[in-house]
């Protein structure tokens, strides 16, 4: 039998809380083009528009695409002005990854 290969974890992108005043978002694996279609249709789950502070907890991200960034920041900026979107817990590579969309002009990137 020939030898399985390793396919990468798949992103699991969830909203674990919400409700007026914040949501949570928590990311895990791998946030490739394959996840994309999934993630937009998260972001404009209705439930982000009707809270103060979006919290995306990317502490079990491995890994993001340009993409995928990138679709965070129109996210972002479409968001009512008095949100405010914290990142909190992604890795150095993931950071980098962000800032070069432009991420952490529009959103709070923690630790």
């Amino acid at each position: 039998m020939p030898p399985q290969s390793a396919q990468p974890e798949r992103a699991a992108v969830a909203l674990t809380e919400a409700d007026e005043q914040h949501v949570l978002l928590t990311f895990a694996g791998v946030l490739d083009a394959h996840a994309l279609p999934g993630l937009e249709e998260l972001l404009s789950d209705r439930r982000l528009r009707q809270a103060d502070a979006w919290v995306w907890d990317m502490s079990g991200l491995e890994r993001i695409d340009l993409a995928c960034a990138y679709a965070l920041l129109r996210a972002a900026t479409r968001a009512p002005e008095t949100v405010s979107v914290t990142v909190r817990g992604a890795r150095r590579a993931v950071q980098r990854t962000l800032r070069h969309a432009g991420l952490d002009t529009v959103v709070s990137i923690g630790v």
